[in-house]
C-alpha cells in the first residue's frame, strides 16, 4: 500500500493542473467584479503630468464619457497594452485618460517620451489614494465612465484587441444609446 502512495499523490496533482486548465479555459481569471459598476466614480482632483500646476477633476469629465486607464513607468504589462490603446482605443473616439499611479512624475515622462502618448489628459497619483477609491489592485486597469459619471465597466489586466472588440466596443455602443423614456 505504501508503494502505491506517490502514484496515488501524483494522480492527484495530475487531476487539480487539469482541473485548473479547464477553469482557466472557461472563467476569466483577471475578471473580478467591481462594487464600482453602476455607480458614480470616486471623486478626484489631480494635477496633470505635464502640467502639475493644473488639475483635472471628476466634475470636468462630466458630459462625456471617458476611459479611465491605470498605468505606471514600472509596470511591464503597461508597455505591451500602450500600443494597443494607441491603434484600437483611440479610434473608438472615446476620450482616453490616463492615470498615472504610484509612480514619479519623471519616470512617467520619460515612459511616455519612449513609447508614446495615446491620452487625451494624464493625471498624476503619486501616492496611490486615487487609485485606492476607485479599487485598483495592479497596473494596468481600465475604467469605462459614462457621461454622468458612473461607472459602465471596469477592466483588469491588459486590454487586447480581440478584448476591445468583444467588450469595450459593446458598452460604448450601449451609452450612445438614447436612454428610454419612463412609462406614465
Amino acid at each position: 500500500m505504501a508503494r502505491l502512495l506517490p502514484l496515488a499523490v501524483f494522480l492527484a496533482l495530475v487531476g487539480l493542473l487539469l482541473f485548473g486548465i479547464h477553469w482557466n479555459a472557461h472563467h476569466e481569471m483577471t475578471e473580478v467584479p467591481s462594487p464600482l459598476i453602476g455607480k458614480p466614480a470616486p471623486e478626484f482632483t489631480l494635477p496633470l503630468l505635464y502640467e502639475p500646476e493644473r488639475k483635472l477633476s471628476r466634475a470636468e469629465l462630466l458630459g462625456k464619457p471617458y476611459l479611465l486607464n491605470v498605468f505606471g513607468s514600472w509596470c511591464p504589462t503597461c508597455q505591451y497594452e500602450h500600443p494597443i490603446l494607441s491603434a484600437n482605443v483611440k479610434p473608438l473616439g472615446i476620450a482616453l485618460i490616463g492615470l498615472d499611479w504610484r509612480d514619479d512624475p519623471d519616470d512617467a515622462k520619460r515612459w511616455l517620451g519612449r513609447f508614446g502618448n495615446p491620452y487625451d489628459a494624464v493625471i498624476t497619483d503619486r501616492d496611490g489614494r486615487t487609485g485606492i477609491d476607485f479599487g485598483v489592485y495592479m497596473a494596468p486597469e481600465s475604467f469605462l465612465v459614462d457621461a454622468q459619471g458612473v461607472i459602465r465597466y471596469k477592466r483588469i489586466g491588459m486590454f487586447t484587441p480581440e478584448l476591445i472588440e468583444r467588450e469595450l466596443k459593446p458598452k460604448l455602443a450601449e451609452l450612445a444609446r438614447p436612454a428610454r423614456a419612463a412609462a406614465p
